[in-house]
């Protein structure tokens, strides 16, 4: 299963992949447009052409769990994204994930690397519930 995960941002969105046979999170760019619809276009096409069967999108809480402005902006994105795609979209908790991307090191950005957290923890809850 290849999936895709998200770090969304008002600037930009930070990507990151996984082929579930392989076991391995990779980054896998950016995304740098300025409008929303330029941003659901673009996520839609990159789905279609690396056949992505899962999205999963970091969900941005406060530390009590309460929603706030980020949270509705990601809200809005999915709700656009999911008008041109076919793909399910799941959430992850994205609490701290920018914090232990920065703990990772260099070489990739900041997004890449929140995305790879997202990522890795979606995959690790998945291999615990099953």
């Amino acid at each position: 299963m290849h999936i895709l995960a998200i770090d969304f941002g008002t600037k930009r969105l930070g990507l990151a992949w996984s082929d579930t046979t392989l076991g391995v999170v990779l980054p896998y760019g950016l995304i740098e447009k300025d409008t929303l619809p330029q941003k659901v276009q673009e996520v839609a096409t990159l789905l279609k052409k690396e056949k992505i069967d899962l999205v999963v999108v970091g969900f941005p809480v406060s530390l009590n769990m309460a929603e706030n402005k980020n949270t509705e902006r990601v809200q809005k994105f999915v709700f656009e994204l999911q008008k041109h795609i076919t793909q399910p979209v799941e959430f992850f908790d994205e609490r701290f994930t920018s914090q232990a991307g920065d703990a990772a090191g260099i070489g990739i950005s900041r997004d890449e690397k929140a995305a790879m957290v997202i990522l890795e923890g979606y995959l690790e809850r998945e291999k615990l519930s099953s």
